[in-house]
């Protein structure tokens, strides 16, 4: 096998492992009415909703802390624990323990899926020449919604076949197979540097400031604000003859389009300027969807203008930051802004759509996509300002 080849390999092995950590997710929300049955007896009815969210939650205090470690310990090292200790989260989730121990389970499992949404996009853009850097990176983008779609196309059958725990125990037996080939592939981490004993509030300070580390993920909470809250509320905004169509091709416009057009545009642009037009072609189309009456084409067209954030904001992380330390760190970011846009942004569109009708829907997806334009142009700004001043 040539290093190209090998290189190819692991990017989709890497891939692979991000769709074991998408799952990690939808293996949950998928069967919830069924999970919800099973723990019915349990008296404890609020506390399922942790099932799901759990590790959000984890993940919006500990986020930067993953990309801290891993940039600290290791990619590799900290990337296959992270997939064996969620492969043992889910045999024990497939034993169907007691509710509270499931959820003790699901927080560890949290630090699971940290580490690999952390570290596989990290080494993508270590491995990745260049020129294909962008295209590596928009396929690693696609790693939620494809997991989505397989868990709903074949993981849901087989729990209606096989019981709860046959979801679990596939899912395991996943995390540890790309544990092992992750393991026989991968080159072994150089020397780690040592680990600086900085406080949590520090180490968010001096990551948030820099405009390098901290771009790629302030743009990712206005990107995931929308992405889940929308297609959560806007149901009753669509015909009822199409809506069940309207929101299955929703996502998947997003996915066509940072694969080909998103890739297609950064090899003339920056990752940066491509992410600007995504934010602004959806508020263009979010203006149509309000002007027409809720058109559905509208809807999709802002899906698939969201397609050139979702792939291109991910290829800002290595463009941004040329050291592997930097982009973990901004991979933190990424993935703490991510869970905390993922957990605020449900609450805030309803309470928005409950003030003002549609017009709170309208209002809160402009809010968001403008928040998305000004981060990324604002803090290109501030990155330019700060190569003057170096270069003086």
């Amino acid at each position: 096998m040539t290093d190209a080849q090998k290189s190819v390999l692991t990017v989709f092995l890497l891939w692979f492992a991000g769709l074991g950590a998408a799952t990690q997710f939808a293996k949950f929300s998928l069967i919830f009415t069924d999970l919800s049955a099973h723990y019915a007896d349990s008296g404890a009815g609020p506390l399922l909703g942790f099932l799901v969210s759990g590790i959000s939650l984890l993940g919006i205090v500990f986020g930067l802390t993953a990309g801290v470690l891993v940039g600290r310990f290791g990619v590799r090292r900290l990337l296959i624990a992270g997939m064996v200790l969620g492969a043992v989260a889910s045999l024990i989730e497939g034993a169907l323990p007691p509710l509270g121990v499931m959820l003790g389970v699901r927080l560890i499992e949290g630090l699971s899926h940290l580490v690999v949404v952390v570290a596989a996009p990290t080494l993508i853009s270590q491995i990745s020449q260049p020129r294909f850097q962008p295209l590596a990176m928009s396929l690693w983008s696609t790693f939620f919604g494809v997991a989505y779609a397989l868990t709903a196309w074949f993981g849901t059958p087989l729990v209606a076949a096989f019981g709860l725990s046959s979801l679990f125990y596939v899912h395991a037996v996943w995390m540890f197979g790309m544990a092992a080939a992750l393991w026989a592939v991968l080159p072994k981490d150089s020397a780690g540097a040592p680990v600086k004993s900085l406080g949590i509030l520090r180490q968010h300070i001096e990551i948030y400031t820099d405009p390098a580390r901290a771009a790629p993920g302030l743009a990712w909470l206005c990107y995931t604000l929308t992405f889940v809250a929308i297609l959560t509320v806007i149901p009753p905004f669509l015909p009822d003859d199409s809506r069940a169509t309207v929101l299955g091709i929703m996502p998947l416009a997003g996915i066509c389009v940072s694969m080909t057009l998103g890739v297609l545009l950064q090899r003339w642009f920056a990752p940066v300027l491509v992410v600007v037009f995504g934010f602004t072609c959806a508020g263009l189309a979010t203006l149509g969807f309000a002007l027409s009456a809720g058109n559905p084409l509208f809807a999709v067209l802002m899906f698939a203008a969201l397609g050139f954030v979702q792939g291109a904001n991910f290829s800002a992380v290595p463009a941004l930051n040329p050291t592997a330390e930097a982009r973990a760190h901004a991979q933190g970011a990424v993935a703490q802004m991510g869970n905390l846009g993922n957990a605020l942004g449900t609450p805030v569109v309803l309470v928005m759509i409950g003030l003002f009708g549609f017009s709170g829907l309208i209002a809160f997806a402009l809010i968001a996509f403008g928040a998305g334009i000004a981060v990324h142009l604002g803090l290109a700004r501030k990155r330019a300002v700060l190569a003057r001043r170096t270069a003086i």
